[in-house]
């Protein structure tokens, strides 16, 4: 583990153990239930990661003794999490669901997940990134099965960068020089997005840049999410909005996709997972597109994280031994992360180093004309920033922050502004909550 990874950890378990008081309302890990003594288990997987039926599928496949039903619902901060909030709460959730590290602590702490640690050995949890496991490690307990890292990248077209004589940008200075090039070469194109919709894309740009939202000391959260690197990363998009140099439009939707099937937009600031929507949502663009590591702010190497996925067992669930034997085997065998990639729609980036080279020979690169685009994802998750952790309320952190993000328009709301208020709110949310804070 680099030293970058050992600061971030050592975060991450202060963070754990002001979360502490919090997981004692968590659900506790429960022994197999008597209907897992029979011949063939049933549990049911609520998820959205591409891939995933296929997944299941094969599991399905080559397993006897348990299997799986699958439900896509959509992804989480389009109305996932708030579907799996609800099935909890009525008491008819299913056993095994995906979310997100950011979300993590907003589960655990409301209650919603089992603790799994029986059920997570050392040898186990070794496979896995050190970083990974602190993650979804929270109180000094284990509450998800990690599977994939996500490290921010750059997909550009290539074709037109280089009919346009734009350079890759390595900085965000050259990144702004890059986006007037291409306005002036073709007024109708955009290098890249803004995604109102989306403030998890933002705090990953916030934490490459160096910011640090939630510390945890003693029994004391710290907010700041208007500090000087958040600050410096709201006035440069800000100004890339205000000089109409990037597109301003909800990710993934019907603007967004037909702009890139246009050409309106040659750009798109996403991570690792992103190669895999690229390919399965313009497929007619096939060797294209390019990859490259994030803009940074001095030209190092920098990244933050951007979504990644964990599978955690609901608080009601009987079935946790099968949930989580399920959940190792789609995140520490061959065969699981091969039938996720092979569906040529996912390019995960596994937790678990040694699945990686089965990973990449698994995803099809001709539509990036062959790039070894996981030695990319590789380098960035090398350089990933230390020091950030999540809170215990990222749900109303980023809901007052997509909502303010809505109204960021030329003169009106400004980035900003929406930050300050995401901070207000999560101050609220956590004094509201009977917790410490400073902020």
């Amino acid at each position: 583990m680099s030293p970058s990874w050992k600061r971030t950890s050592h975060v991450i378990v202060g963070a754990a153990t002001a979360l502490a008081v919090l997981t004692a309302c968590g659900g506790s890990g429960s022994t197999a239930g008597g209907d897992e003594k029979e011949k063939s288990v049933s549990i049911t997987f609520w998820g959205w990661a591409k891939g995933s039926k296929e997944v299941v599928d094969a599991f399905n496949a080559s397993h006897k003794d348990i299997q799986v039903k699958f439900e896509e619902i959509p992804s989480g901060n389009a109305g996932g999490y708030a579907k799996i909030s609800n099935a909890v709460k009525a008491g008819n959730s299913p056993d095994l669901v995906s979310i997100e590290y950011p979300m993590l602590p907003e589960f655990v702490s409301q209650g919603s997940l089992q603790d799994i640690s029986g059920h997570l050995t050392d040898d186990v949890k070794k496979k896995f990134l050190p970083q990974a496991v602190e993650l979804t490690t929270l109180g000094g307990k284990n509450w998800a099965v990690p599977f994939d890292a996500s490290p921010q990248a750059f997909y550009y077209r290539k074709d037109v960068f280089k009919k346009h004589g734009v350079e890759v940008p390595k900085t965000w200075d050259e990144f702004r020089e890059a986006a007037e090039k291409v306005k002036k070469a073709d007024k109708k194109a955009r290098i890249g997005t803004f995604f109102p919709d989306d403030p998890t894309t933002f705090q990953a740009m916030a934490w490459q840049a160096g910011a640090q939202w939630f510390k945890a000391e003693g029994d004391t959260w710290k907010v700041d999410t208007t500090d000087a690197a958040t600050s410096k990363v709201s006035a440069y998009w800000q100004g890339l909005l205000d000089d109409d140099l990037v597109r301003n439009n909800a990710s993934f939707s019907p603007e967004w996709t037909n702009s890139l099937k246009s050409g309106g937009t040659i750009g798109y600031l996403g991570a690792s997972w992103g190669a895999g929507v690229l390919a399965g949502t313009l497929p007619e663009q096939g060797g294209k597109w390019a990859v490259a590591p994030m803009p940074s702010w001095d030209g190092k190497p920098a990244s933050g994280m951007l979504g990644g996925s964990t599978f955690a067992v609901t608080k009601d669930s009987k079935k946790t031994e099968a949930a989580v034997e399920f959940a190792k085997w789609m995140t520490t065998t061959e065969d699981g992360v091969k039938a996720r990639i092979a569906s040529g729609t996912s390019s995960a980036f596994p937790a678990a180093a040694e699945l990686r080279p089965a990973a990449k020979e698994a995803f099809d690169a001709t539509y990036y004309g062959g790039q070894d685009i996981y030695q990319v994802f590789e380098d960035a998750g090398a350089s990933i920033t230390p020091n950030w952790a999540w809170g215990p309320s990222t749900g109303t952190t980023n809901t007052v922050i997509k909502d303010e993000f809505g109204k960021v328009t030329n003169g009106g709301a400004t980035i900003a502004d929406a930050v300050e208020a995401g901070h207000e709110a999560t101050v609220s949310e956590l004094k509201k909550r009977g917790l410490k804070v400073e902020g």
